[in-house]
């Protein structure tokens, strides 16, 4: 995996699992790779997929059997997009405005590339 600068790399990786989770790589009440296995797939320290699954855990995506791992919660794909409709409409739409303020791009216009680009991925 390749990781980006300015963000910690345990929070990227609670975001790589919540998007196969999101993409039904891991279904409800269904195990996940174990932290030691998911480290060497992404060639990162233990402690650091520790970390993220922990994140996982206490959002309530995933879940605990003693003995048995991590399973994906029932209810992770609700908390999974309620969380990032929250942070689309608190950070990502406010950044998009002042964009669009600076570059005087009018609504109509993203209106417009919007409405085409959301077409093309439909179809």
């Amino acid at each position: 995996m390749n990781f980006r600068e300015g963000q910690p790399i345990y929070v990227q990786i609670a975001e790589r699992l919540m998007d196969e989770i999101l993409a039904d790589r891991y279904k409800a009440d269904e195990r996940v790779p174990g932290v030691r296995e998911y480290s060497v797939l992404l060639q990162v320290n233990v402690n650091t997929t520790v970390k993220a699954f922990d994140i996982l855990a206490q959002r309530g995506i995933i879940y605990n059997r003693r003995g048995l791992g991590s399973f994906v919660a029932p209810e992770a794909k609700d908390i999974i997009h309620s969380a990032r409709r929250e942070d689309f409409l608190k950070q990502q739409l406010p950044d998009l405005a002042r964009n669009m303020l600076q570059l005087d791009i009018s609504l109509d216009t993203v209106t417009a590339r919007l409405k085409e680009l959301l077409d093309k991925m439909q179809t």
